[in-house]
């Protein structure tokens, strides 16, 4: 498993972001979990220390919409299994099962002070299947950089599921259409639900079917329901389904949600809001803008940013939190999207999000502010282990980052 050290983070300026921040405070992680935040920690002896020298400290960022490992860069077709374009219902399908850890991605991602990413299936099918919440570093598999196997279910509105089955000339191929897959999924998931429920109550052999179990899971608030959104119009009919099922919904992406901000702020539905570092490639984004964020935000509206890297690069998360808020966004709650946001929308805050006792020891040491463009991630750790290390007297003083790849951290 991912390896769990101990570390204490001396004379940081601590931000827990779950709280007020600390001067001349002290985080101290053991056995790979934290265990205290203060400024009057006692380090046990062994423990090894590191002056933050008044840099800022605070938890590792969270990837609330990634598709590092699936779409794996400079791999074209071959790293390339985002979607399973061959049925509309895609709810069996897993996106861990097709994550490779060595997708230059999950490097870029430490260098942005990324420490947690929710991995998903793409867009290209009305129901894409389920998602996976993992470290960005640290096991010799994916299986043990899981944080959680299995988070949500990946589902999309709009232009590409009408497009990607418009061009195959078979169902969906209309906003309604893709509707209705969505719709006829869940009524098929609740009559199998009620069938295995009275067979198992009469001790009757039943045949398991993968995607309606995963789709009654949903509707059980097991998981939640990312649903790939931009226009209004496809929110509303995010809502609209999320109304009819009562599953928990997570609106992706939410570019036009600004148009219906006060109606997401009544549902108390969440967006993780982004790219933002993107041209308007396609009608559906044509009302893209950044100060949508702050708008959605000022509504009441719980907010997240995501890249969808490789849209974005994973290392500009924090950057895209900077540029919204230039253009509006609260800069307390600029933070609270790349960490304690995320992790509440999607069930992760008993392990990851902030810096309190109880949590991961995922701790990133940045040189300044992370929203000053200039700053920049210089000690990383995962569960209280370093794995991201800037040096700044590297490269003739130009300085240089170096990560601490699997192969020498369990080479025995």
């Amino acid at each position: 498993m991912t390896t769990r050290n101990s570390i204490a983070i001396t004379n940081g300026y601590v931000v827990p972001v779950a709280s007020a921040p600390l001067e001349n405070a002290t985080v101290l992680v053991e056995d790979g979990v934290i265990t205290a935040v203060g400024q009057d920690v006692v380090v046990p002896d062994g423990v090894r220390t590191i002056d933050a020298g008044g840099r800022w400290v605070l938890p590792g960022f969270v990837e609330s919409h990634g598709h590092m490992g699936v779409m794996e860069e400079a791999e074209g077709w071959a790293g390339n299994d985002t979607n399973e374009m061959t049925d509309p219902n895609g709810a069996a399908l897993r996106a861990l099962d097709a994550i490779n850890i060595e997708d230059e991605g999950f490097r870029d991602a430490l260098v942005g002070g990324v420490t947690s990413a929710v991995i998903k299936p793409g867009s290209g099918n009305p129901i894409g299947g389920q998602t996976v919440a993992i470290k960005t570093w640290g096991g010799r598999t994916v299986d043990e950089q899981i944080i959680r196997e299995a988070v949500s279910v990946k589902s999309a509105l709009g232009e590409n599921p009408k497009r990607v089955y418009g061009d195959q000339k078979k169902l969906p191929s209309t906003r309604l259409g893709v509707a209705n897959v969505i719709r006829k999924a869940f009524v098929d998931a609740q009559n199998y639900v009620a069938k295995r429920d009275a067979a198992q109550a009469k001790g009757e052999p039943f045949e398991r079917d993968l995607a309606k179990e995963t789709l009654g899971r949903v509707l059980a608030g097991e998981l939640y329901w990312d649903q790939h959104t931009h226009r209004a119009d496809d929110i509303a009919t995010a809502l609209r389904l999320a109304d009819e099922f009562g599953y928990k919904l997570v609106i992706n992406h939410g570019t036009d949600g600004a148009a219906v901000a006060d109606v997401l702020a009544e549902h108390d539905v969440p967006v993780i809001f982004g790219p933002l570092f993107t041209s308007r490639s396609k009608i559906e984004l044509r009302n893209r803008n950044i100060a949508s964020l702050g708008a959605l935000a000022r509504a009441g509206v719980r907010v997240a940013i995501t890249t969808d890297h490789p849209v974005v690069p994973i290392n500009f998360l924090v950057h895209q939190a900077s540029l919204a808020v230039k253009e509006g966004l609260d800069p307390e709650v600029a933070i609270q999207a790349l960490t304690t946001n995320p992790a509440a929308f999607l069930g992760l805050d008993d392990r990851i999000g902030s810096l309190r006792p109880g949590l991961d020891g995922d701790v990133v040491i940045w040189s300044g502010d992370p929203l000053d463009v200039t700053s920049r991630a210089e000690n990383v750790f995962v569960t209280g282990t370093e794995v991201y290390t800037w040096d700044r007297a590297a490269a003739g003083g130009r300085g240089a980052g170096r990560v601490v790849e699997r192969g020498e951290r369990f080479a025995d």
